[in-house]
């Protein structure tokens, strides 16, 4: 952890929020995080729908097989990862989602 930071400190991924918000003020809005534990960083969030995650994803140039894929919560949510370097700073994109539950269908069922 970083003590002491000032938010001038926190200038870096500040203005490439604030370019991402000129630049790509169309696409849905993310959860957006900044951090004295990581100053270099800014972190956009996408909850319950990876739809977001993909069109920010595309918009930022970023392959798709940069993502990186797991499951959590017993395998009932999936998680998107990916960084990429933008402005100077380390765009940290993570998309959550419900795993799709099978539908068992009992034979004989009317």
């Amino acid at each position: 952890m970083s003590d002491g930071l000032t938010l001038d400190e926190l200038a870096v991924p500040l203005r490439a929020l604030r370019l991402l918000t000129t630049d790509f003020g169309h696409l849905p809005a993310p959860s957006v995080h900044v951090s004295t534990i990581y100053p270099e960083r800014l972190e956009l969030t996408f909850y319950d729908d990876l739809s977001g995650f993909e069109l920010w994803r595309e918009a930022l140039g970023i392959a798709p097989d940069a993502v990186t894929y797991g499951e959590q919560n017993a395998s009932r949510t999936r998680v998107l990862q990916v960084t990429v370097d933008y402005a100077g700073t380390a765009v940290h994109l993570t998309g959550y989602a419900d795993v799709a539950v099978p539908v068992s269908v009992e034979a004989g069922a009317a």
